[in-house]
């Protein structure tokens, strides 16, 4: 707490809260009364610290989530000025709506924000983009396969390589025959020319 700067530096007011003297409160208050600002220098600052970027994705939820504050404000101002209740009633739910997208937005930004300082911080242990330990699998020169998940086997032939030494079975002859045999006798047929 002892870096803490209101709205992380952002907004006129920063530094001059008394931030130094008492910074869990001007935090509390930060977090009451600015939380919108409160999310987004928070954004700022861990893209600043980690050289992040802004993903085409979040780009279009903030954007959406923009664009129906907007529409919602429009209508608000038209139901005004035509005194209309049906077009104020709209606005109302338009309204709504931007804040149910809102509240979504800043769980997911603060989400992010979590995930973030838990990186900085060394809290998910080895690399989270590490190469997975190895898996020990059934190998093709194992005599068994293992017999994890399936009931115990009656005597099974072994599978796999044929044991050193053991003539291969069900295997064709040598390819190519050997010279002396080949062409086999009575080949071409009769009729062919030679």
């Amino acid at each position: 707490m002892s870096r803490y700067v209101c709205c992380g530096g952002y907004m006129p007011c920063s530094g001059r809260c008394g931030e130094s003297r008492c910074p869990e409160f001007c935090l509390a208050t930060e977090v009451f009364f600015c939380f919108g600002n409160s999310v987004a220098s928070t954004r700022f600052m861990l893209q600043d610290e980690f050289n992040i970027q802004t993903t085409q994705c979040d780009n279009c939820i903030i954007g959406f989530m923009f664009c129906l504050n907007q529409i919602a404000c429009i209508f608000s101002i038209v139901a005004m000025i035509v005194g209309s209740e049906e077009i104020s009633e709209a606005a109302h739910i338009l309204n709504l709506l931007s804040e149910l997208v809102y509240c979504s937005v800043c769980a997911c930004m603060q989400t992010q924000h979590k995930v973030e300082m838990d990186k900085r911080d060394g809290k998910f242990g080895p690399q989270p983009m590490a190469v997975p330990s190895v898996q020990v699998m059934s190998r093709i020169d194992q005599p068994y396969p293992p017999s994890v998940g399936y009931p115990p086997a009656q005597s099974q032939p072994a599978y796999g390589y044929p044991p050193p030494g053991a003539a291969p079975q069900g295997y064709p002859g040598a390819y190519p025959p050997p010279p002396a045999a080949y062409p086999p006798q009575g080949y071409p047929p009769a009729g062919y020319p030679r």
